[in-house]
């Protein structure tokens, strides 16, 4: 097997090349300086085999909330092997190598958008989220009740200051939101329409990321901080009723609009979205905002590929303490999981009463219990892509 090395810049023609081919799409000549340049702040981890790149994966640094938290994440995309080299066990290694090497750099966790969820779910990876896509006809455009806000429309000069201030609030209400810089808004807006909702003191409470194409809208974010946002927002998609026959909406699995609707038995499809992980359990536990209760909690984490998360952790009166190996644990309070089940139950995508009714959790009901509490009530959710 090729060693693992870190592609340098005069090799990252050869990563752009293995993505066209795996991923089977063409970056323009155009684009090819511009796609250059975003490599610099990928780290791409490569094997070669006699000078060919055989296999490779990106990690690129990123923060995401939980809650009011902000949590370096590392981003793992671009997994690819050309085919005459898989089934070799490149991946295996390169993810492997990786996970060592965010925990090097003290990444707390890792999010990835899978091509197949069960091959990531054996290294650890576990759905973060569940997105709904909402199809409506025409006739479902029926206006609400007229609110004092207005909305200003672009597709330029976009006031990324009042749209981020927006989205940081909404994101803070969910776990594994990203945090967005200008130069992802950027990047995300280039191409769409963006509608901000202000109220009648002139403050953003709302925003639609969108476009229109044959006759189609297409709300890729729905964002609203408040009810009367949410109308303002709503109206607006409505008063493109004689321009439009169908609109697609991307929501959040349990946002109210479509609670609201006239008639709220639209064509809905749920989609499982992007995967998380905890790359290192002993940093990111006590970093986490439990709910403290008095009660103690033993966790035995099984992690088949980051064995130094193979532990036993007791959550107790406001702290986290990692047990040596020779400790004596009483075995009848412990509650043993793997990282993938930790890392759904700590990012809100499951509760541990359902991984345990489940049996993906091992232990005494009442000490399933005690975690229960101890867990915030926070859904996850991600409107992003990388």
């Amino acid at each position: 097997m090729g060693k693992i090395v870190k592609l340098t810049e005069n090799q990252f023609m050869d990563a752009i090349q293995l993505s066209q081919y795996a991923f089977q799409y063409i970056v323009p000549e155009d684009q090819i300086p511009k796609r250059l340049e975003m490599l610099k702040k990928h780290k791409i981890l490569g094997i070669f085999e006699a000078e060919q790149l055989a296999a490779k994966l990106h990690l690129i640094p990123f923060e995401v909330h939980i809650g009011e938290q902000k949590w370096k994440m590392g981003g793992i995309a671009g997994v690819a092997t050309y085919p005459e080299y898989r089934r070799k066990g490149y991946v295996k290694v390169l993810m492997q190598q990786v996970l060592e090497e965010m925990k090097d750099e003290g990444y707390s966790v890792s999010m990835l958008h899978p091509f197949k969820i069960s091959f990531y779910r054996k290294y650890g990876w576990e759905l973060l989220t569940n997105r709904i896509k909402c199809t409506l006809s025409k006739s479902d455009l029926v206006m609400q009740e007229v609110v004092s806000g207005t909305i200003k429309r672009t597709n330029k000069d976009v006031n990324f200051h009042d749209l981020n201030e927006v989205y940081t609030h909404y994101a803070s209400r969910f776990a594994g939101m990203l945090v967005r810089d200008e130069t992802w808004w950027e990047a995300i807006t280039k191409d769409e329409f963006v509608s901000i909702y202000y109220d009648a003191n002139q403050e953003s409470k709302g925003f639609l990321v969108y476009s229109i194409k044959d006759s189609k809208m297409k709300v890729e974010e729905f964002v609203a901080l408040t009810g009367e946002a949410r109308k303002g927002l709503w109206n607006f998609i409505c008063q493109h009723d004689s321009m439009v026959n169908e609109v697609e909406i991307i929501l959040s699995e349990k946002d109210p609009l479509l609670y609201t609707l006239q008639e709220p038995n639209v064509k809905t499809e749920l989609m499982p979205y992007f995967m998380v992980r905890i790359v290192d359990v002993e940093k990111f536990l006590p970093d986490y905002d439990f709910h403290w209760s008095g009660e103690e909690v033993v966790l035995q984490v099984t992690d088949e590929y980051a064995s130094w998360n193979e532990k036993f952790f007791t959550l107790k009166n406001d702290e986290v303490f990692v047990h040596a190996e020779d400790d004596q644990i009483e075995s009848s309070h412990v509650i043993k999981l793997s990282i993938n089940s930790l890392s759904a139950i700590l990012f809100g995508y499951k509760r541990p009463l359902e991984l345990f009714n489940l049996a993906l959790l091992n232990g005494k009901e009442e000490e399933i219990q005690k975690l229960e509490k101890m867990i915030p009530y926070r859904e996850s959710f991600f409107y992003d892509f990388f």
